[in-house]
């Protein structure tokens, strides 16, 4: 339970790494980061496997560049459902997930390294 509270503090803190970074993505405050860290964790398990699977063909075709498209439209779905979030043009529908998997990445990694949400099971 305790892991999955850090993925969302981990993906919360890396949206507003992306909010600084890339224009044309905004949050308010820092409350709006995690429920939209929470909307995104959601879409990714029940939505994404669905779009992943429509769009294999295409993926396949452009050698794994269609999924920037899925990442990126999977990130606007959360954007609509999560208060406070929102992503407007096409670089940020892009470049949005690429920086939030880099960001998010290196803060799971950080905060694993520390034993930080890790049961006792999981640090040997």
């Amino acid at each position: 339970m305790i892991g999955y509270l850090v993925t969302i503090l981990a993906t919360g803190l890396g949206l507003l790494v992306v909010d600084t970074i890339v224009p044309g993505v905004d949050i308010d405050n820092f409350p709006s980061a995690l429920v939209a860290a929470l909307a995104i964790g959601l879409v990714n398990s029940f939505v994404r496997p669905v779009l992943t699977a429509l769009s294999l063909p295409l993926t396949f075709i452009t050698l794994g560049g269609f999924s920037l498209v899925v990442n990126g439209l999977c990130l606007w779905l959360a954007s609509l459902v999560a208060p406070g979030f929102s992503i407007h043009g096409l670089l940020a529908f892009i470049l949005a997930p690429v920086i939030l998997s880099f960001a998010s990445t290196f803060l799971n990694k950080y905060f694993a390294e520390r034993g930080i949400g890790q049961t006792e099971s999981s640090k040997a």
